[in-house]
């Protein structure tokens, strides 16, 4: 699940950006966090012109788990995602599996904005942009990910939502002028189409790989880089807090498929009880839990550390896949999909930046596509 990335890349970015990879489908990509000024000792001047003391700094904040415990849980949960997707598509049509995973997903994120008392975000032109933030970063590519694993492997599907660094690369270069490439980005996004290519075992005609499926799967990846940088374009800098922006835009995401589905399923004859609790745990920990521990992350460890649980999430869908689905691998899918996730590491490498005045590096920014 695309590791709504915090970055140009999945899975995991924040609110309506989340990576990734970053974000697997990863991930609901979510609404990019805004950058954080770098604090700084203000000095007022008294009647005589003595300098006012600085307030101390505030002690940091102490979490009950450790954030390495938390960051194995979102690997696992987003790893997890392609599997579980493949067991509800076994009963449930796939816009059926998608709507359940908006539902549950909706429902987890409303009742931690109920717990914090969040106030919705205001204004029309704010909800139409999380409308078209749902579409692209939810709706849309969960429903193309669904249908993908009707044809392909749970392990392909995870292994193409690994690709949306790269895509992400490729728009960003273009439309978004100050995001100019490196050669060492562009050698990253090399490799990493080079390791596409071996996924798909490009030597040998493609054999054996339903192309529609995979197309799918890819378009899916595509469309979280095109929904981040519609967000930054759109709802950079808003006040609210980056759980009302993500909770109301999965919302609207529910209500588009809660539109749709109707219109092309029909009402199963029945409820097979594990496809529906894999579509409840798709949603509840894979859409609205993991969104709550990715912020928690990115807060306590900062967003560099925080997206590395993109390059985690293929290796536990392949495994998940192989071993509990029983799913066969030949020898190109694993060196490929190693492939794809050292270039897209590489497509997200930037300069060290120097904060003015101390020489200390300063802490990345979460990137905002």
């Amino acid at each position: 699940m695309s590791t709504p990335p915090l970055s140009a890349a999945p899975g995991p970015a924040p609110a309506a950006a989340v990576s990734a990879a970053a974000a697997p489908s990863v991930p609901i990509a979510p609404i990019p966090i805004a950058s954080t000024p770098v604090a700084s000792t203000a000095v007022a001047s008294t009647a005589v012109g003595a300098a006012r003391p600085a307030a101390p700094a505030a002690p940091p904040v102490r979490r009950a788990l450790d954030w390495r415990l938390r960051f194995a849980a979102l690997s696992l949960i987003w790893g997890f995602s392609f599997l579980l997707i493949k067991v509800g598509t076994s009963a449930y049509a796939p816009f059926q599996v998608t709507f359940g995973r908006l539902l549950f997903g909706t429902a987890v994120l409303a009742v931690a904005m109920a717990v914090k008392r969040t106030p919705l975000p205001r204004g029309a032109r704010t909800w139409g942009h999380l409308a078209v933030a749902g579409f692209l970063l939810n709706a849309l590519p969960f429903s193309l990910f669904a249908y993908a694993e009707l044809t392909i492997p749970s392990t392909l599907a995870g292994i193409c939502n690994a690709t949306s660094p790269l895509w992400g690369m490729v728009l960003s270069v273009v439309a978004l002028s100050e995001d100019r490439p490196t050669r060492r980005r562009v050698a990253g996004l090399g490799i990493g189409f080079l390791g596409v290519l071996t996924v798909l075992g490009a030597w040998q005609g493609f054999s054996g790989l339903d192309a529609t499926g995979t197309a799918m799967a890819l378009g899916a990846s595509l469309s979280y880089p095109v929904g981040w940088i519609y967000v930054r374009r759109t709802l950079a800098g808003r006040t609210e807090s980056h759980l009302s922006l993500t909770g109301s835009q999965l919302f609207l995401a529910m209500l588009q498929l809660a539109v749709v589905t109707p219109l092309f399923t029909t009402v199963p004859d029945a409820f097979p009880v594990l496809p529906l609790l894999a579509v409840a745990a798709l949603g509840a920990l894979g859409t609205g839990l993991a969104v709550l521990i990715q912020y928690g992350l990115v807060a306590e460890v900062g967003p560099t550390t925080g997206q590395m649980v993109t390059y985690f999430v293929p290796v536990i869908a392949t495994a998940a896949g192989v071993s509990i689905l029983g799913e066969t691998l030949g020898w190109n899918t694993p060196v490929g999909a190693l492939v794809v996730i050292a270039g897209a590491a590489l497509t997200q490498s930037r300069p060290r930046r120097t904060r003015i005045g101390s020489g200390e590096p300063t802490r990345p920014q979460p990137p905002q596509p």
